[in-house]
C-alpha cells in the first residue's frame, strides 16, 4: 500500500465500511488504498531485485503467485532476458484466474496448488523458486523441486506483523503466536529441508490507516490478520475505530517483513 494523505473525516460511517465491504478482493493490487492507507517499503526493492534473478534464470517457479502482479513486474524489467520456463502457483481460486490472465501473454503457465498440496513438478526442475508473502514456505517441498546450486529467493511476512490492528480486534495473542513467522525459525527449517540460507534481513515498517473504509477492505484482503472477520461481527470495535481516526488521525501499525535466500547444495 502506498498513498498520501487523504481527509475523509467527516465521511459517514456506515458510508466508508459500505465501501471497503464491496471492493473485490481477488489479486495483489493494493492500488485502492490510494490516499487511504500507507505502508513504507522494505529497503531491499524485492520486485527489482526479482527482475535482476529472472534475468540469469532458465527455470522459474513463482509459489503463492496470487494475481501475478509481482511476477508480472518483474518479468516485465526483466525483458528480453526471460527464463525459458517459467511457472507460477496458485491456490486460491478467483486469484488462479487473474494470474492466468495477466500472466499467459508472458509465457507463464499458472497451475492451481492447494496450500497443502505437493507440489505438481518433478525433483530438480527449477534453478530459482520465487515467492512474494507466502501463506507458509513448505521447504521440503521447494527443496525437491529446486535443481542442484539452485535458489529460493523470497519475500516473507515476519512475526507480530500489523498486530497494533490485529490486537485491536483479538486482544492480546500469546507469545507463540506473535513469534509465528520468525526469521530464525524459518532459517532452521530451511536449514532442516537441506537448504543453505545465505541472506536474511527483516525490517519493520510504519503503515497507516486513514479511514475506516481502508481497514474494513484490509482485513477482507489479508484474511489471516483476524480471522473469520466480517463487518457485522466486528461493528462495536469498527465504529469505535471510526471515532478514534476521526478524532485522533491515522490508526498507525507495523508491518513485519524479510528477505530470505536459501541454496541447495550442488552436491
Amino acid at each position: 500500500m502506498n498513498g498520501s494523505v487523504n481527509d475523509r473525516g467527516g465521511d459517514d460511517y456506515e458510508a466508508l465500511v459500505a465501501e471497503g465491504a464491496s471492493v473485490p478482493t481477488d489479486g495483489w493490487d493494493f492500488s485502492w488504498f490510494e490516499g487511504r492507507a500507507t505502508e513504507a517499503r522494505p529497503s531491499w526493492g524485492y520486485a527489482v531485485s526479482l527482475a535482476g534473478r529472472l534475468a540469469e534464470a532458465a527455470a522459474v517457479l513463482d509459489l503463492d503467485t496470487g494475481g501475478g502482479e509481482v511476477l508480472d513486474f518483474a518479468l516485465a524489467r526483466a525483458a528480453p532476458r526471460a527464463p525459458g520456463l517459467a511457472v507460477a502457483a496458485e491456490g486460491w481460486p478467483p486469484n488462479v484466474a487473474r494470474a492466468t490472465a495477466l500472466l499467459r501473454p508472458r509465457g507463464v503457465a499458472v497451475v492451481a496448488v492447494a496450500d497443502d498440496a505437493p507440489l505438481p513438478f518433478a525433483d530438480g526442475t527449477f534453478d530459482l523458486v520465487v515467492s512474494r508473502h507466502p501463506v507458509r514456505p513448505r521447504w521440503a517441498e521447494i527443496a525437491r523441486v529446486l535443481a542442484p546450486g539452485g535458489t529460493y529467493f523470497a519475500q516473507h511476512v515476519g512475526p507480530s506483523s500489523v498486530f497494533e490492528l490485529v490486537e485491536y480486534f483479538l486482544g492480546p495473542q500469546p507469545d507463540e503466536v506473535r513469534e509465528g513467522r520468525h526469521p530464525d525459525r524459518e532459517r532452521a527449517d530451511a536449514e532442516a529441508a537441506g537448504l543453505e540460507v545465505v541472506d536474511l534481513r527483516a525490517e519493520r515498517l510504519r503503515m497507516e490507516f486513514r479511514d475506516i473504509g481502508a481497514v474494513v477492505h484490509f482485513l477482507r484482503k489479508v484474511v489471516w490478520m483476524v480471522p473469520g472477520f466480517t463487518v457485522e461481527a466486528y461493528e462495536p470495535r469498527l465504529r469505535a475505530l471510526h471515532e478514534r481516526i476521526r478524532s485522533e488521525g491515522a490508526f498507525v501499525a507495523h508491518s513485519a517483513r524479510h528477505l530470505i535466500e536459501a541454496r541447495r547444495p550442488a552436491r
